[in-house]
């Protein structure tokens, strides 16, 4: 269903037209890496919900308005640079998968914008040399869940692809059942993964692909380390400073991933590959939201040491340029501490907490504590840090509406005494503070049951949930007493949602 040579002179001369790079970097590697391979369009495409905002960043806003980009996205037409499958390897629940890669996305290629060049990436326009044996199709389902979660990691400030559109389609794919086809285009700086570097370094080790492909990620996006003493090393810690943060601030928002492989970690310390994700409701250390992690190796508590361990599996593949897996190892000491700092610093901002000389062990075992209130009684995470940010600190203060969220209330008073007497140390305003606590803490997040109510009406055809999520997870911070519902409580009927990694 790929356009006709005329169809794409049409299609590149449109009004807004994305400025195609004339060859992305990750060609300049070629055939080890990235492979050119066409897209197998959706038939009848529509569109199910557009970026606007994120558009209009890019300098796509008019173009995206048209035929040209529905058809481009759906795969029906390729730039004239074509479409590429890269190829990498993985670690798949922490047993060595061998060969993966992009099985159901292909990169567009980049494109230049005002804020510098961006990877485009079109996930389920058909099957590439890596697909195994999937049929590198993407379902409605799946990719509305991928399109919001992307959107409210953005909205919530935390480093993530982004989702430019999402275009269904009539085509019936299997899964579970017969579902509908849909492409959900993908944006980032890059989607280097460490799996990429994994690839190169296992099976048939290929130091002088690992080699270049190492140079080529330090030259276009950690370009500081070039030309340094020890720049392997440089690159490994600076990877794991970011995923320390980046896991911190996952942490921080009860956002479990569901499915932690090393082939979905990114080189540059961004969230992607949204499968079986889920946000907390009720607090618990060892939820576990993807139903196919029947060990529970991916629990909300295990993400940080995960990450530590795909970071020690990235280090043996780059073990060969920087000496060996001694110097690899060590190149990764600073994760730990970096998480603990940034965690902290998360924690302490989510309590309205300012640093006050003397108080720093006294305020993470307050926090702690707080943490094991919470899930003692399973209180609503994202609830009680919000009602938190209402905290009244008089001495005489019943703070009901956030007590009413714990059942052991005698232990509930005990912690707020602590905390209200912290409050008072550093004179805390509680109109100040109240106002500080809520642009850290959300009043909404995408829970199971909003993305499944928004699928369910979309398989019915009615796009407007998606949309209206879509705008609503833009600003999670902020009253939108119009949306207030979408605040609440988690239903009954939420408890037997299940996610897995077809999802």
């Amino acid at each position: 269903m790929n356009a006709p040579e005329p169809e794409l002179h049409r299609l590149a001369a449109a009004r807004g037209a994305p400025r195609w790079a004339e060859r992305p970097w990750f060609a300049t590697l070629g055939a080890p890496l990235a492979r050119p391979v066409a897209p197998l369009g959706l038939p009848a495409p529509h569109w199910v919900v557009r970026n606007g905002s994120l558009a209009a960043e890019l300098g796509l806003a008019d173009w995206l308005q048209g035929d040209a980009a529905l058809q481009l996205l759906a795969g029906n037409a390729q730039p004239r640079g074509g479409t590429w499958a890269t190829v990498y390897s993985g670690h798949q629940f922490g047993v060595w998968a061998g060969q993966l890669g992009d099985g159901r996305a292909l990169l567009l290629g980049e494109i230049e914008t005002a804020q510098g060049p961006f990877e485009l990436q079109i996930k389920g326009a058909g099957r590439t040399p890596y697909s195994r044996m999937g049929d590198g199709r993407a379902v409605l389902r799946s990719s509305i869940r991928e399109y919001l979660c992307s959107e409210a990691m953005a909205g919530l400030g935390i480093p993530t692809t982004r989702a430019l559109a999402l275009v269904g389609s009539p085509l019936a794919v299997r899964r579970e059942e017969i579902e509908s086809a849909a492409v959900v285009t993908r944006v980032a700086p890059s989607f280097l993964r460490f799996g990429h570097f994994e690839h190169f370094a296992h099976s048939e080790p290929d130091t002088a692909a690992l080699r270049a492909l190492a140079d080529a990620a330090i030259a276009r996006f950690f370009a500081a380390l070039a030309g340094g003493p020890r720049p392997y090393e440089a690159l490994l810690a600076e990877v794991a400073r970011r995923t320390a943060h980046l896991l911190a601030q996952w942490q921080a928002v009860g956002f479990c991933h569901g499915v932690m492989n090393t082939d979905n970690m990114s080189l540059l310390g961004l969230t992607i590959d949204y499968g079986p994700f889920g946000f907390l409701d009720a607090f618990e250390p060892g939820h576990v939201c993807n139903h196919s992690d029947s060990e529970g190796r991916y629990a909300w508590a295990r993400q940080p040491g995960v990450a530590l361990w795909n970071l020690h599996a990235l280090a043996y593949a780059l073990a060969p340029l920087v000496g060996g897996p001694e110097q690899a190892r060590a190149a990764l000491e600073g994760y730990e501490s970096a998480f603990g700092d940034a965690f902290g610093a998360a924690l302490a901002a989510k309590l309205g907490l300012r640093a006050l000389a003397g108080c720093e062990e006294q305020d993470r075992t307050l926090a702690d504590d707080l943490l094991q209130r919470m899930a003692a009684d399973r209180a609503d995470f994202s609830i009680t840090f919000r009602r938190l940010a209402g905290f009244v600190s008089a001495p005489d203060a019943a703070n009901e509406a956030l007590r009413d969220l714990f059942v052991d209330r005698a232990a509930f008073d005990a912690w707020a005494r602590r905390y209200a007497e912290r409050l008072r140390a550093e004179s805390s305003i509680d109109a100040e503070r109240g106002a500080r606590m809520c642009r850290v803490n959300p009043k909404y997040v995408l829970r199971n049951h909003l993305a499944e109510t928004a699928i369910r009406r979309a398989r019915a055809g009615d796009f407007a949930e998606v949309q209206r999520l879509a705008r609503l997870l833009e600003r999670p911070y902020d009253e939108q007493p119009e949306h207030e519902a979408d605040a609440g409580f988690a239903p009954e009927w939420a408890a037997s949602l299940e996610v897995s990694c077809s999802s």
